[in-house]
């Protein structure tokens, strides 16, 4: 789309958040009216981090929200109507309709980021970054989730504990010992990589796994301080790991 005439600029810049007005003149496309992510979000999900991630790079959205029921605890029939899975997170930029957490953060940092929040794509840092997109759900949250899950039959999931715990243990501990020298996963600097990753670190901890991961405890503390961090939960309502 065209960028807005000077007049409606200035309207509009003096209307927005003081992060997103110092960034209107940076990137005056993002308010151009051509862009405006509507994210699909359900309380207490993935879908949490999503926002974050807009909160970070100052760009406009709107959310559509969706409540989980009370008593099962999952997704209201209605998100099939944007997800047939029933699930969140769900973005949609125009007519693109998007899923899955690690796709959407690569998506809109690579089209909206305007280089922000990814290293750059020449370097091995960058391929470290992929990484930890796909480490997140393709490795780390399956012990977590299967923790929670075997938790719940009592004593007929007992046989399966040590297995587990050694899972976890196994990547609490390599999360741990690569933040042992750096503030963040890929450097000094945030990135989508811990926004990706963040929802491990909320899960271990609200789980009480995070007494032994003194470095992952930090990292989990030093990006929920984050004053983008906060205004999404402001933003998103009820979130139960941001505590």
């Amino acid at each position: 789309g065209s960028l807005l005439p000077n007049d409606r600029l200035h309207k509009i810049k003096y209307t927005l958040p003081a992060r997103q007005r110092s960034l209107l003149s940076e990137y005056p496309l993002v308010y151009s009216g051509a862009l405006m992510i509507t994210v699909h979000h359900l309380n207490n999900s993935r879908s949490q981090r999503i926002l974050w991630l807009l909160e970070e790079l100052g760009l406009p959205y709107e959310i559509k929200r969706y409540q989980r029921d009370p008593k099962t605890n999952l997704a209201p029939p209605e998100l099939k109507a944007i997800n047939p899975l029933g699930k969140s997170p769900v973005i949609e930029d125009g007519s693109l309709v998007l899923i899955e957490s690690a796709a959407i953060i690569d998506y809109l940092i690579r089209r909206h980021g305007q280089g922000r929040l990814q290293p750059d794509p020449a370097t091995a840092t960058y391929d470290k970054y992929v990484q930890w997109l796909h480490f997140a759900e393709g490795s780390a949250m399956l012990p977590l989730m299967l923790n929670l899950y075997v938790g719940r039959l009592g004593e007929a999931g007992a046989p399966l504990h040590p297995r587990i715990e050694s899972e976890v243990a196994n990547y609490l501990g390599y999360l741990n010992d690569v933040l042992a020298d750096t503030q963040y996963l890929v450097g000094d600097e945030l990135s989508g990589a811990d926004i990706q990753m963040s929802f491990i670190g909320e899960i271990a901890k609200a789980q009480g796994k995070l007494q032994a991961y003194p470095n992952l405890a930090a990292w989990v503390q030093r990006f929920q301080a984050r004053p983008a961090y906060r205004k999404a939960v402001e933003q998103g309502g009820e979130y139960a790991f941001a505590k």
